[in-house]
């Protein structure tokens, strides 16, 4: 399977063409595909997207070429017919986010408004590699939630019945139940008692570069424009509306412009002259040496917020809570890795002689109220993804289609009708938590 992955960072030559609008063919991805071109060589093997120069004007212009703008792009042109669409970004194609995170997929939220665009995120995973013809890595092993106290397991129980009433599924665990799930889990001498845990078994995890390349992938055949190293350094605006971007590569005019660039959400709406609830601030992730199969769920833990799954190649992929201070840095600090790995040694102390490969910082854009926005802004032919706190990941394929819906038809779609900017003007907020009005704590 990794060598499939790999070998798909590359369009395969031989394959099955497909045509894309503006005449940019796509090979199908097949193992015989595969074959065919091993006997080949490298040589063989064309590249999976375009590298284009910029056009003067393009009908949609999305900024930022992570996980939330590529699957609007994709999804505008699939699902709405819309190709002369350009992504920028001012670096290179998935050095954002979108590489920067647990990877972690599910949709076990509480409140109505967050429950049902979840959900529908989480149907597109389970057929996103099929759509794309490439292999995302989406494995559905499970997503478990501890809980420490009875007052806890209530809540999770609250959670889980509003989870099954909007059928999504959801498994409430005992303390023999969660012991059987994940028996290397030091449950008998814990930090905080493990009473059980709620579980969604349809969640997992996804490789994140390659849910980048797929849709780079699939946006481009279909005639989509991703232009790297062109950063957006200004938002030209006439008569109440926009008119195009000012970038590193010169003036590129649109009839609209969709913002997808998550820490750096502020730094361009402050462009056009907006302000928004949102701060930015760093969060660390954590990757160890590989290893033998210990964990073959994904476990979380709120006590001291850990949230830990094993990879296809070993590793154990970790994170926790933010490092405390706003930031647009993509590094962190000693004090946060240390709390981190204190975390994990409490649930899985066998674990203390691992070694610790690497980690990196994201730059979250943290909401108001822990819930995303996305919609339309005051000023016309502006739209706005943005918020995601510390699940924008899980939301990618969910994210970028209702986002494509809004741009193509200048409305949100019913899913994400509750995600607007406008319910912080009428108290109408999302706050799975119930933290305030306090950006890092959610």
């Amino acid at each position: 399977m990794l060598r499939l992955t790999r070998a798909a960072t590359a369009s395969a030559n031989g394959g099955d063409g497909k045509q894309g609008r503006s005449g940019a063919s796509m090979s199908h991805y097949s193992v015989f595909s595969l074959a065919r071109n091993a006997l080949r060589g490298p040589e063989a093997w064309t590249p999976a997207w375009r590298d284009p120069e910029p056009k003067s004007f393009y009908d949609v212009i999305i900024v930022g070429a992570g996980g939330h703008g590529l699957a609007t792009a994709y999804y505008l042109a699939k699902e709405h017919g819309i190709t002369n669409v350009a992504v920028l970004e001012k670096g290179w194609l998935g050095g954002g986010n979108v590489g920067r995170n647990t990877t972690i997929v599910r949709s076990n939220y509480l409140l109505e408004g967050n429950a049902h665009f979840y959900e529908w995120s989480l149907k597109l995973w389970e057929n996103l590699s099929h759509d794309l013809n490439y292999n995302v890595m989406f494995s559905q092993r499970g997503v478990l939630n501890l809980a420490h106290s009875d007052p806890q397991m209530d809540a999770f129980r609250r959670r889980g019945n509003a989870m099954r009433l909007n059928g999504i599924d959801a498994v409430l665990l005992d303390r023999d139940g969660v012991r059987d799930m994940v028996p290397d889990l030091n449950i008998d001498n814990a930090r905080f008692p493990i009473y059980g845990g709620l579980l969604q078994p349809r969640g997992g995890t996804a490789r994140h570069d390659a849910v980048a390349w797929g849709l780079a992938r699939g946006a481009d055949s279909r005639g989509v424009d991703i232009i790297q190293n062109c950063e957006v350094t200004g938002i030209r605006r006439e008569g109440g509306r926009v008119t195009g971007v000012e970038t590193t590569r010169g003036f590129i005019g649109a009839r609209k412009i969709g913002l997808a660039v998550a820490g750096n959400t502020s730094r361009l709406a402050e462009m056009a002259g907006l302000r928004l609830p949102i701060e930015s601030h760093l969060l660390q992730a954590f990757v160890s040496e590989a290893l033998k199969p210990v964990i073959n769920t994904v476990v979380t833990y709120g006590a001291h917020h850990l949230y830990i799954s094993q990879s296809d190649k070993g590793s154990l992929v970790f994170g926790g809570d933010l490092d405390g201070y706003n930031s647009y840095a993509q590094r962190g600090n000693l004090p946060l890795v240390e709390d981190v790995v204190t975390a994990g040694l409490s649930l899985f102390p066998h674990l203390s002689r691992v070694k610790l490969l690497r980690h990196w910082g994201g730059v979250m854009d943290m909401s108001m109220d822990g819930s995303p926005i996305i919609g339309k802004l005051p000023i016309e032919g502006l739209y706005l993804n943005a918020g995601w706190c510390y699940g924008g990941f899980k939301a990618t394929p969910g994210s970028g289609w209702v986002f494509a819906y809004t741009i193509a038809n200048d409305r949100p779609h019913a899913l994400n009708q509750a995600l607007s900017l406008e319910r912080f003007a009428t108290g109408a907020v999302l706050d799975e938590k119930g933290a305030g009005p306090v950006p890092g704590y959610h």
